[in-house]
């Protein structure tokens, strides 16, 4: 029988990892908001708010649902669209 983690030994295991990213936005967002010009209405910046509400939402499958905002909707027609041959 394989026995499952508890939450505090996953949390020990991911929290230095998780810790990296984490300060790696922050940066990443500190150096777009002391660039120049106007950018707050643009759709990158408008997805990656959308992303970081998502993260902060207590219930599971955020991953998928992140990985959703920056995805394109299914189009069954993408052959034609992007002109794929089917060989």
């Amino acid at each position: 029988m394989i026995s499952e983690r508890t939450r505090l030994a996953v949390l020990e295991e991911e929290f230095l990892p998780v810790r990296a990213k984490i300060l790696e936005i922050a940066a990443s967002l500190d150096r777009i908001q002391r660039a120049e010009g106007e950018g707050s209405r643009d759709p990158n910046w408008l997805q990656i708010q959308s992303a970081l509400e998502t993260l902060l939402e207590d219930q599971a499958g955020r991953a998928e649902r992140v990985q959703m905002l920056f995805s394109r909707p299914y189009n069954d027609q993408w052959r034609e669209t992007h002109k794929h041959s089917t060989s």
